[in-house]
């Protein structure tokens, strides 16, 4: 930016500018410009892509050369958080994730963000403490089948025991989406 700077000063005639110089009539009025040099070389496609593979990511910066920002199903040009560390299939087995149905549910008091849900899980019913508020009424829950982790260990959140933890889907604009499962399964049926 600095030799930038240089090249538009140089073309309005003060190349000596200085920010302690600025004022409003650096330039007289009627000042005839001198040429002005092209300020930022155009950055092609195989330029960028020599880039990408620099840093390593050939595969997704490589595929988003292109496209379009505002295809909003194109996931190259979607704010999306980057994948978390692999794991191995023995860590996969470990989690307990199975189909529940949400009997109750209230808002949890002087919590803004919590609701307190009483799912049936095929095996018990228990007490889940989500931080879904912001996007369901207590209502809307009632009723829905769920996927829950029931093998989290239990928390405390605003003195109520959560004894697991219900899967959720977040969309770039923030909003919240149950992970449902489709019709003809019940309470227990384990997801894998």
């Amino acid at each position: 930016m600095p030799q930038t700077a240089a090249k538009v000063a140089a073309a309005f005639g003060v190349p000596e500018a200085r920010w302690k110089d600025a004022r409003t009539d650096l330039v007289s009025a009627g000042t005839v410009l001198g040429d002005l040099p092209i300020l930022f070389t155009k950055i092609d496609d195989d330029t960028v892509a020599a880039q990408v593979a620099k840093l390593g990511q050939k595969g997704h910066a490589a595929s988003a050369v292109g496209a379009s920002a505002s295809d909003p199903s194109d996931p190259t040009t979607r704010d999306i958080m980057p994948a978390k560390d692999e794991i191995t299939f023995d860590d996969f087995t470990k989690l307990d994730l199975r189909v529940g149905t949400v009997l109750e549910c209230e808002k949890v008091p002087k919590a803004d963000k919590l609701l307190k849900l009483t799912v049936d899980t095929g095996l018990d019913i228990r007490t889940v403490v989500s931080g879904i508020a912001e996007h369901f009424a207590p209502e809307d829950v009632v009723g829905r089948r769920v996927t829950l982790l029931i093998n989290l260990a239990p928390r405390a959140l605003r003195g109520i025991e959560s004894q697991g933890m219900v899967l959720m889907a977040s969309t770039d604009d923030g909003g919240l989406h149950f992970v449902t499962p489709e019709e003809g399964v019940a309470p227990g049926n384990v997801i894998s």
